[in-house]
């Protein structure tokens, strides 16, 4: 028979409706060129039918029963199959949880701890041995003298001298002058405290300005408003908590994600499991070292409250493209947070120093939120940060109210209640001491200092720069012998780089103190020095305590180095026993 005239298509399906029927169904459509026209009753009738006959012999009870298993198993499938976390990512921790169970794996697990615990434990010992221990109250009140005394032994412990530039990062700048200001402030408004804002009005004043004077350094309008917090891990989690809410009360969302670059800072993971936010980490561009923006948006679901970039970030200190995933959170409407922690007030001033910056702040429409710490490069006091937002009804979310305590209605900004008055008056005075001019001319020694020493690293042979930096952080790696053999020799000459991984790195921050006269030479001269020795031999493996970054890479259970993790918290709160 001619084609033309006739074709047939027939399809055979084989389903299991119990594990005691095997229905065989076999469903011929045939189609020539004198049928009529398609009806949705040529699908539905003859899934009707199959039903039917699967179902004919059955007693009531056995339709019922079959019906519910099949609609609780398909839910709890459906469950299992859109939970935030991957069935890869949860059977992968469920495997090593029951292989950590098995006894020999345990008892060595347990024997590593134990040894990780000791060798923590013997540090803090070797570290404070020249001091003495106080356990209780002393019976009688020790005199300022005293007191001073030991202020400075304790004081003086340490392996790195900061004050000459040595390390990365940690302390953003030291002015003897600005110290006595501000200790003179703190000690003015040591016991004040903006929670009782009748008894210090004048302490609420100085954080808004504070707040103000930060907001308009990044270009906030008059409607960008925001609080002072501890740190910037308070306030990207007040973010978290402002956004969290807001989605809630506006859009219903109870499952929260939120999207972030995997080299944003680790507070976005801490606020997630504090506000049981999911995170979704998405990867880096390998070449430029910024947030793939294809995944990104892939990434973004119905439950997005939040997309995240950083300015910079920290492990390598490129900058994510702020506008493109601004872009994408107009698109969906949904607000986006540009964390400017680490480059707080040199990154809002890089363009006024002269260098090229790709605009990252509320000046690019549908940023809605910036955490900048005013304790970093904006050299005050540690305890200092800020959190902004473009629109007050955002910070709306952060605050906290209870209007039921029998002591009374309650509210706050931040996570603290009370809030300590002398570091929010230390920051202000920091920031009336600086000014704009004295901030801009920082901002250009540490961006000046910063290149020069990326131009320096790039031409030393077997060294390679992380992406483009952008401000005042270089990270560098080596594809022909282990880095940390580097970060070692340097720490044996004074050097306190920061170590990274995922991909193996080390990177430094630079700040003020490396600006002093020298300083940037001397590390560049020993950078050079220490991989001309190591390219002697470059296939030599790392050895000492600085094996242990690569080594805790390689543990694919990152359980563990959880619990290590956990081991070296505690230490750091060891005292002898009585």
């Amino acid at each position: 028979m001619p084609i033309t005239q006739m074709l047939s298509i027939r399809f055979c399906y084989r389903w299991l409706v119990d594990s005691s029927f095997l229905i065989k169904t076999i469903v011929v459509f045939t189609i020539d060129n004198t049928m009529r026209p398609f009806s949705g009753d040529d699908c539905v009738k003859p899934v009707t039918d199959c039903i039917n006959r699967a179902f004919g012999n059955k007693e009531p009870w056995q339709v019922a029963a079959i019906t519910a298993t099949t609609v609780v198993g398909g839910v709890w499938i459906w469950t299992e199959l859109t939970k935030d976390e991957s069935l890869y990512v949860r059977g992968k921790r469920q495997f090593f949880k029951l292989a950590k169970k098995l006894p020999p794996v345990r008892r060595q697990i347990e024997a590593e701890l134990n040894k990780a615990h000791n060798d923590f434990e013997s540090e803090i010992k070797k570290s404070n041995q020249h001091l003495a221990y106080s356990l209780r109250l002393p019976e009688k009140g020790l005199s300022n003298a005293q007191i001073l005394g030991l202020v400075d032994d304790h004081l003086k412990n340490g392996h790195y001298s900061w004050k000459d530039g040595c390390v990365s990062g940690a302390v953003y700048g030291y002015k003897p002058e600005l110290v006595e200001l501000v200790t003179e402030v703190y000690g003015k408004a040591s016991y004040t405290n903006p929670l009782h804002s009748d008894l210090f009005p004048g302490v609420c004043k100085m954080e808004a300005e504070v707040v103000r004077m930060a907001c308009t350094l990044f270009h906030g309008s008059n409607d960008s408003c925001g609080t002072m917090t501890t740190g910037g891990t308070e306030s990207i989690c007040m973010a978290m908590k402002a956004f969290r809410d807001y989605a809630r009360e506006h859009k219903g969302i109870t499952k929260p994600n939120i999207v972030v670059p995997r080299t944003a800072h680790a507070a976005f993971d801490k606020g997630g499991q504090y506000f049981n936010i999911h995170v979704r980490y998405v990867d880096v561009n390998p070449e430029t070292y910024e947030v793939d923006m294809k995944k990104f948006k892939r990434a973004i679901n119905s439950n997005t409250i939040l997309l995240v970039g950083s300015a910079p970030n920290f492990p390598y200190g490129t900058i994510d493209d702020i506008e493109a995933i601004a872009a994408l959170g107009v698109k969906y409407d949904i607000p986006v947070h540009v964390d400017a922690c680490l480059g707080s007030f040199v990154v809002a001033l890089v363009q006024h120093a002269g260098y090229q910056l790709r605009p990252f702040d509320f000046a690019v429409k549908g940023v809605t939120s910036i955490s900048a710490d005013t304790h970093k490069y904006g050299f005050a006091p540690k305890g200092s940060s800020v959190i902004m937002y473009s629109q007050k009804k955002f910070k709306d979310h952060q605050f906290t109210v209870t209007t039921d305590w029998p002591g009374g209605v309650y509210g706050s900004p931040t996570v603290n209640g009370s809030r300590a008055g002398g570091i929010i008056a230390a920051c202000w005075a920091t920031m009336m001491s600086y000014g704009y001019e004295g901030y801009l001319e920082a901002t250009k020694r540490i961006l000046d200092t910063a290149r020069y020493i990326e131009r320096g690293a790039r031409q030393i042979d077997g060294l390679f720069i992380f992406g483009k930096p952008a401000t005042s952080v270089i990270a560098f790696g080596s594809n022909v012998f282990d880095i940390f053999r580097l970060s070692d020799a340097l720490c044996k000459k004074g050097w306190s780089l920061n170590p990274l991984q995922f991909p193996s790195g080390v990177h430094i921050c630079i700040t003020d103190m490396h600006t002093q006269a020298g300083v940037a030479d001397k590390f560049l001269n020993d950078l050079r020095s220490c991989t001309a020795e190591i390219m002697k031999d470059p296939g030599q493996p790392v050895v000492g305590k600085f094996a242990l970054y690569g080594m805790a890479q390689s543990i694919p259970d990152r359980s563990v180095i959880g619990e290590v993790t956990r081991l070296f918290l505690h230490s750091m709160y060891y005292t002898p026993q009585k």
